[in-house]
């Protein structure tokens, strides 16, 4: 895949960022950190920009912790889901052969009952 390399600007400094992803993710990514910074440098004055970013990737990890786990989830759900429906199939396939062999044997009854007469 093609390389990129991408100039960002993140509290006043400037970064190149070499990736496969698209430029324009990677500019979106550099922005919402740099908002996320810059609201926690305004909202604590006393905190340096090291200290902001500290309590900025805390945030990403909780964020990604809570997203993977949810996501796990999800699968664990997606496949007691897939396993439900796929025994409720068989089950229903031996329901509609129960069903068969009975109809054959109402037949069977009801044309040996129609010779008696």
């Amino acid at each position: 895949m093609e390389k990129n390399k991408v100039k960002v600007s993140i509290c006043g400094s400037d970064y190149y960022i070499t990736t496969e992803d698209d430029p324009k993710y990677v500019l979106e990514l550099a922005n919402n950190l740099d908002e996320t910074l810059s609201k926690i440098v305004h909202d604590n004055s006393r905190l340096s920009i090291t200290q902001a970013a500290i309590l900025a990737s805390l945030d990403y990890a909780d964020t990604a912790k809570k997203a993977t786990d949810t996501a796990d989830n999800l699968r664990a759900q997606i496949k007691e889901y897939l396993e439900d429906s796929a025994r409720y199939k068989m089950e229903a396939e031996v329901a509609k052969r129960d069903v068969e062999r009975l109809n054959k044997e109402i037949q069977s009854l009801r044309s040996g009952s129609m010779k008696s007469f």
